[in-house]
């Protein structure tokens, strides 16, 4: 049986920078993000992949970190929120529609909502309101009642569709 505790070596890119780090083999690719790279934008909320405050995107697709384990992310591209802004520091067009509809109370649920956002709108670009519950359900928020949420995500389809 392997040790748990035995440490792996891991490079991997991350937001555009790449990264060698040393990792136990029981180590979650959250708490690799947020404890060893410090980028805690991506939230740990419920560690059982119910909530999905941990979402980030892997290899372009949204996946809830807390199901990972870091020595996997090994060769990966790796995308967190705080990777969605531009130099300048302009924020992404999910960030932007969510800020503009209001689409956020606490906040602690928004790093991992935008992602999933992202996700839904590669997978269903012309996306109805059931389309868009459903591409969130994986997204709990216990404060807005997701109304401004499907509203952001609407507008934003909107906006992409025109030519």
């Amino acid at each position: 049986m392997p040790d748990p505790h035995s440490r792996h070596l891991v490079t991997f890119e991350i937001n555009g920078s790449r990264k060698t780090v040393f990792v136990e083999a029981r180590k979650l690719l959250v708490h690799l993000i947020r404890e060893d790279l410090g980028l805690t934008g991506t939230h740990v909320g419920c560690d059982t992949s119910q909530c999905g405050a941990c979402t980030v995107e892997i290899d372009g697709l949204a996946v809830k970190s807390c199901t990972v384990l870091a020595v996997t992310a090994d060769g990966a591209s790796i995308t967190t929120v705080e990777g969605l802004t531009d130099t300048g520091g302009e924020l992404s067009a999910v960030q932007t529609a969510f800020h503009e509809h209001h689409a956020l109370q606490c906040g602690f649920c928004t790093p991992g909502m935008v992602m999933s956002v992202r996700q839904l709108l590669r997978d269903h670009p012309n996306p109805g309101e059931h389309d868009i519950r459903h591409g969130i359900a994986g997204n709990i928020c216990r404060c807005t009642g997701y109304h401004n949420i499907v509203r952001a995500v609407e507008s934003l389809a909107a906006k992409e569709q025109q030519p």
